[in-house]
């Protein structure tokens, strides 16, 4: 039972990842009708935001410590963070060690710019062109940023730490009532997996509860009659793609810790995200949501390692056997509209 249940927590640290991008790509078909092969990059220039700010708060300069001595006696030199000498040892140290949750702030505002500018910069020329064209177009895009982070970040991963006090783990089982040391797992992936219903909700939120939100939401169900009645529909798209851009890369600011970034990190998450999106529905927001999770949890558990040995490989193919045996029974899939892609 401890090994099921250790399996689920793991498929909802998957899930979330899956559930958040699938999320953003869903807002940008589902309001542009634009399929965006470039959000895994989003994903991935997230992660960079929490590295970005990690280095800024550790830029450092060099100062005579007369109470430090060489071997020869000498004073010695010592790196002084600038957060350090600006705020002293104790909230220095303390913004630097929490430099991964800080980044949220950071990334927040860079990823609306980089959303609204793909957006009005490339996207927006590509509304009416087949989806076929989107997706070479939105690749080619991936691309390209990949390449300008490998080149300013460096092709190997990049380590990003939790805070210190959340670098431990929680021992699960005692909680819920098992034995000491059954079901140990690691604080920031439950984290993750809160920040991850959080984000999840505050979307459904704005776009349920907000004018805003209605005013989208209309738009997604008839973008025409909406834009009769002297509504900017197309500006509050463009907003939505920018807010689409924000949700995928504050799900890369959380990952960092749990997979260091680098600069592919993007496109293996891409696939497997839009796989996600088909299996859910396209277009359909609980879908996303719903099918992300349920395909964490899948493949998890292949990952066993009494399921790989009864069938070998299963858990590289869990995903797309999943997917097929569901769009084979669900053409749609689980959550899809009618209509969506089918003209």
């Amino acid at each position: 039972m401890d090994a099921i249940i250790l399996q689920i927590l793991n498929g909802l640290d998957k899930g979330s990842a899956y559930a958040l991008i699938a999320l953003g790509l869903t807002l940008i078909f589902g309001t542009l009708g634009v399929v965006n092969f470039a959000h895994g990059a989003l994903f991935m220039l997230g992660s960079f935001c929490a590295v970005t700010l990690q280095r800024l708060l550790s830029l450092s300069f060099t100062v005579v410590d007369p109470t430090k001595k060489d071997f020869l006696g000498n004073p010695l030199k010592v790196d002084t963070p600038y957060v350090v000498d600006w705020f002293g040892d104790a909230a220095g140290n303390a913004i630097i060690n929490w430099s991964v949750p800080l980044a949220i702030l950071f990334a927040i505002p860079v990823m609306l710019f980089i959303g609204y500018a793909m957006e009005r910069g490339l996207i927006k020329h590509f509304y009416k062109r087949p989806h076929a064209d989107q997706i070479l177009v939105t690749f080619g895009l991936a691309i390209v940023i990949q390449e300008i982070v490998k080149y300013f970040y460096g092709a190997n991963p990049i380590p990003t730490p939790a805070p210190e006090v959340f670098k431990g783990s929680l021992d699960f089982g005692v909680m819920i009532g098992f034995a000491e040391n059954t079901i140990i797992y690691p604080y920031w992936r439950l984290i993750y997996f809160v920040f991850s219903a959080v984000i999840v909700s505050a979307v459904f939120a704005f776009l349920r509860f907000t004018t805003f939100g209605m005013v989208v939401r209309a738009g997604m169900a008839d973008r025409e009659t909406v834009g009769l009645l002297g509504i900017n529909i197309d500006k509050r798209f463009t907003i939505m793609f920018g807010m689409a851009a924000a949700v995928a890369g504050l799900a890369g600011v959380m990952y960092a810790p749990i997979n260091s970034p680098n600069y592919h990190m993007g496109m293996d998450f891409l696939v497997l995200s839009f796989v996600v999106v088909v299996v859910g529905g396209m277009g359909s927001l609980p879908g996303a949501v719903l099918a992300g999770f349920l395909l964490g949890i899948l493949e998890s558990f292949a990952s066993m390692n009494e399921v790989k040995s009864l069938i070998p490989g299963i858990d590289q193919i869990i995903i797309y056997l999943v997917a097929i045996i569901i769009l084979l029974t669900r053409p749609r899939g689980l959550m899809g509209r009618k209509g969506v892609m089918e003209e």
